[in-house]
């Protein structure tokens, strides 16, 4: 015997019917002929949407909309896709918080776990995708936040777990835009220390003054650091709204290299509910 139960997603009408419209232009795109898929695209907005909030697993989901394995993954790969296609660049994530008003910008990185995985790192005996932040395998996101509440308004590539803070961001490509395109005129971006040797406390990209060997910061590098870790916290909020409302970014198990596309979509996700980008 088995018992059924309804549940309700927790977005708004706009937010299914968008992912909808997406994926009919996307079968509009491939060519897809009427009745040759299994779900329609509001169905499968649905299960896309449902895996997103619940990170439920596959197994279960597959069953519950009476899809194949095969197709169903099928199906969860296209919607990351045309969703992950409309998440903004750091250029226009850049325009849009200038448009905002913003003055600073907060970047902070965030790892999402991920399945035991062994692929050989560059260091012998260490996995390529085994984060120490976290003690675990999972890829490294980087977020740019708004200064006044901690809005997130763009995220990365992945990058593997094993790299540090400094090393994703600078690998990512976000690092000279960054410079070329909001530092240039005042505009200041604000990182923890786990970014230090792309910034200092004085320049327009700031982190706060690290202890010295053998010795104390001055009351005035400590008052300094006080202002700086306040605002900069804010940014945290911008991790923690993105795995709190989306089960999924706690644990993926599917490519790790997907993990940035699943993060983008995410963010689209999150963008579209709330009608605001910055």
């Amino acid at each position: 015997m088995s018992f059924t139960y309804t549940a309700e997603l927790p977005f708004g009408d706009h937010t299914v019917f968008r992912l909808a419209g997406l994926l009919v232009a996307e079968r509009q795109r491939r060519g897809t002929r009427n009745g040759t898929r299994t779900l329609s695209t509001l169905e499968q907005a649905v299960m896309v949407l449902r895996w997103f909030c619940d990170g439920t697993r596959t197994r279960q989901l597959f069953k519950d909309h009476g899809v194949s394995r095969s197709v169903g993954y099928r199906y969860l790969h296209e919607g990351v896709a045309v969703l992950a296609w409309q998440a903004p660049d750091l250029r226009e994530a850049l325009m849009r918080a200038r448009i905002a008003g913003h003055g600073q910008l907060i970047v902070d990185g965030t790892v999402i776990e991920t399945d035991r995985l062994r692929v050989p790192g560059p260091t012998k005996g260490v996995d390529l995708w085994w984060s120490g932040k976290i003690s675990n395998h999972g890829g490294n996101v980087q977020v740019l936040s708004a200064p006044d509440d901690g809005w997130p308004m763009w995220v990365s590539d992945v990058r593997p777990g094993r790299e540090h803070d400094s090393t994703a961001l600078r690998a990512c490509g976000a690092l000279p835009i960054l410079e070329e395109e909001w530092t240039t005129d005042l505009h200041e971006v604000l990182f923890d220390l786990g970014y230090e040797g792309l910034g200092n406390p004085a320049g327009p990209l700031k982190i706060a003054y690290k202890k010295p060997r053998n010795s104390a910061l001055t009351d005035e590098q400590k008052a300094h650091n006080r202002i700086h870790n306040a605002l900069r916290a804010v940014g945290e909020r911008a991790n923690a709204l993105l795995k709190v409302t989306f089960r999924l970014l706690r644990n993926i198990t599917i490519d790790p290299w997907k993990i940035g596309l699943v993060a983008k979509a995410a963010l689209v996700i999150l963008h579209t509910e709330y009608r605001r980008t910055a």
